[in-house]
């Protein structure tokens, strides 16, 4: 009975996910929506039913996939099947939300990288040169126009095709940043469905108790001193330091907000201020640095206990 039920709940579930698939491929403007819905699927059956069951409704869900949409839907197939199961799986494990968002990380970037690999050498298209040959072709359309108008080209073009060049040293940045956040918003989406069908799955801590390891400030110093002393363009150690130091710049931010939001919980400051404060470092480059700060401050001089010691 009990894996009769199984059986029904994964052709349900996979049906689910096939509809959103062909759905995200015949109605584009979907896809911003949709793409984080799809690993829900896989997380929910195997984190019910564990890693074979899901194995085998991966497996159908990929035939499927090819069968009615092509070969088009394969790459978002194959990378919320992967992300999905590997999150389901610790769910069912009852590992730590922040050990679920790691794997789920990992899983989703080895696939980018298999989907990179695979359009490179099966397709022979570059997706990072692609995409920078369009963002060449618009630079030229808006130097074009400002010519038109009997403008001279801003400096600010000069700085956007600079950016453009230096696209194609970020390959593994982009994937390793993709991964990190596709993970993080579809298990947020997913604990809240989970919770809806009672399915036990252990809640991110508050943010104010995130902490990244000491030795990450290490790296952010040595790294920063390269960074700024330069490199020679196009080496090893250049294309490594500009995927590191975007990385470990984004880190000390995370870490000196949880700075912001463990002092505003310790003086009993509304939650909307800090959570004001860290949208506002989406756009506000300034507020960034402070928190790029604070989380240096808090790392080399554990900052958050002196807070607590404090209070006491």
């Amino acid at each position: 009975m009990k894996q009769t039920r199984g059986l029904t709940e994964g052709a349900i579930l996979s049906g689910i996910f096939i509809v959103m698939l062909l759905l995200s491929i015949f109605v584009p403007f979907l896809i911003t929506i949709l793409m984080w819905f799809l690993p829900l699927p896989f997380i929910v059956f195997v984190a019910r039913h564990g890693l074979r069951p899901g194995l085998v409704m991966f497996v159908v869900s990929l035939f499927l996939s090819v069968l009615i949409g092509g070969l088009i839907g394969l790459p978002n197939a194959l990378l919320a099947g992967v992300g999905g199961i590997t999150a389901g799986e610790l769910i069912r494990r009852r590992k730590e939300a922040l050990f679920v968002l790691a794997g789920s990380s990992v899983a989703y970037i080895g696939g980018l990288v298999l989907l990179y690999a695979g359009s490179i050498l099966i397709l022979e298209i570059d997706p990072l040169a692609a995409m920078q040959d369009v963002m060449r072709q618009s630079t030229q359309q808006a130097e074009s126009m400002m010519g038109a108008l009997g403008q001279e080209p801003s400096d600010n073009l000069e700085v956007w095709e600079e950016m453009i060049d230096q696209i194609g040293y970020m390959g593994p940045l982009l994937i390793v940043f993709t991964g990190i956040v596709y993970a993080l918003i579809t298990q947020f989406i997913a604990h809240a469905v989970l919770r809806r069908l009672k399915i036990k799955a252990e809640p991110f801590p508050p943010l104010r108790e995130w902490n990244f390891p000491r030795s990450l400030l290490w790296y952010y110093l040595v790294v920063s001193i390269i960074f700024f002393i330069g490199a020679e363009e196009g080496t090893t150690i250049y294309i490594i330091i500009w995927n590191l130091f975007p990385l470990l710049e984004t880190a000390m931010a995370l870490q000196g907000f949880t700075v912001v939001f463990y002092y505003c919980y310790v003086k009993s400051i509304p939650k909307a201020v800090p959570v004001i404060l860290l949208i506002s470092g989406l756009f506000l480059p300034f507020v960034l640095l402070i928190a790029r700060i604070l989380g240096i401050i808090d790392l080399g001089f554990q900052l958050k206990k002196r807070l607590k010691s404090d209070m006491k």
